[in-house]
């Protein structure tokens, strides 16, 4: 390549990678592009459309919350008016996928609000209602499922089937940090299990209300317990094959998940942060007495999260996220001292997917991530048909 092309791409390179870091729509208001960045993203899913996005955004003012309030939950109102106008007419597909991104407007219509708030009620409400409509409408039929969890706190789930099931069939559970909804994965991960033959658990920990009761149970010190108790779920169902259940954990504050695992040796494969977000609160702690190096080290000996994983675990981060890469690899190292069969990878900058969840491009993500299960899914069935065969 002729010098003068090299450095055009070079500079290319260069605009492209500071125009996706400074992209906001609103510049004062960070956590408002996000969440709209969020939406754009879901698009390409099933999620959004990108024209009611940025027709929604147009008529919002961000300093006024009940302006971003109406404007989203006006948008989810004519799709999920679009949907049932269109059900009633027979035409279920148009349906489904008007319900589907009336899920995702609802959910942004509820994002400045707390869970005391009467508006968010009544649109987290109207959210699983749509969900419900559109689980209702899958072939095979999807379930509506309560796990038991806490004496007086269950969690409820969405049981989407494996496409074609013939015996038991692999599971993997889609599950978010605390606070996050499960209503998401509907548009974000269902297609990806169901076309690699899996059945998908999506489950959150805001239980079979519309998350009234959570800010009792959020503080909890053993929020990883929920997971024994979703595979306890699985395997008690009879069409689950107990060898073959994965699990994504969604999100930076996922190390509830990592946790669960190590606890739970049932699981056999994870997409986690591995421990990596409880070492680096740990190394930043031990900065206060020590360099961070020293820390970090210190702190990898003393944690048990990486110590008993056994399974094969996947991290996966965005270069862009709120960890810096070569921190996040320094971590990364450390716990591989502890688990070999542990994997990193880091979307760049230059191949998108690069945000904080990957929300600039979940679909290079998750095609990844469901690659990385599906392989890790059969190679396991292929060592215990090996074994059978052998005895």
């Amino acid at each position: 390549m002729p010098h003068g092309a090299t450095k055009r791409a070079a500079e290319s390179s260069v605009d492209a990678e500071c125009s996706s870091r400074a992209w906001s729509y609103w510049p004062d208001f960070e956590d408002l592009s996000n969440e709209l960045a969020r939406l754009l993203g879901a698009a390409q899913e099933g999620g959004s459309t990108v024209s009611e996005c940025l027709l929604t955004a147009s008529r919002i003012d961000p300093q006024d919350e009940d302006n971003w309030y109406r404007e989203w939950k006006k948008t989810a109102d004519a799709s999920r008016e679009r949907g049932d106008t269109a059900f009633r007419g027979g035409h279920v597909l148009t349906a489904q996928s008007n319900w589907l991104r009336a899920v995702n407007y609802y959910q942004a219509a509820a994002y400045p609000f707390d869970a005391a708030d009467n508006r968010l009620q009544g649109v987290l409400a109207r959210m699983r209602s749509c969900a419900h409509h559109y689980l209702e409408q899958l072939t095979p039929a999807a379930e509506v499922v309560d796990i038991p969890w806490l004496d007086d706190y269950s969690l409820q789930g969405y049981l989407l089937p494996a496409p074609a099931p013939a015996g038991l069939v692999p599971v993997v559970i889609c599950i978010g940090e605390p606070g996050s909804r499960k209503e998401e994965y509907l548009y974000k991960t269902a297609r990806y299990a169901r076309d690699r033959g899996m059945a998908m658990l999506a489950v959150d920990l805001l239980g079979s209300g519309t998350g009234a009761q959570f800010e009792k149970v959020a503080g909890r010190s053993d929020l990883e317990t929920a997971i024994g108790s979703v595979v306890d779920y699985l395997l008690a169902r009879g069409d689950v094959d107990e060898r073959r259940i994965a699990i994504l954990g969604d999100g930076a504050g996922s190390s509830f998940v990592a946790r669960g695992v190590a606890l739970d040796r049932r699981v056999a494969a994870a997409v986690c942060d591995g421990g990596i977000w409880d070492l680096h609160e740990r190394a930043f702690l031990m900065q206060r007495v020590a360099s961070l190096h020293c820390g970090v080290a210190a702190m990898s000996r003393r944690s048990s999260i990486a110590r008993y994983i056994k399974c094969p675990v996947l991290v996966t981060l965005g270069e862009r996220g709120w960890l810096e890469k070569d921190h996040v690899t320094m971590l990364f190292e450390q716990i591989r001292d502890h688990h070999r069969d542990i994997q990193l990878k880091i979307f760049q900058r230059s191949e998108t997917a690069a945000a904080q969840g990957h929300s600039d491009n979940p679909t290079l993500a998750n095609e990844y991530i469901f690659d990385w299960i599906a392989d890790r899914l059969a190679a396991d069935a292929r060592h215990r048909l090996g074994r059978r065969t052998q005895a």
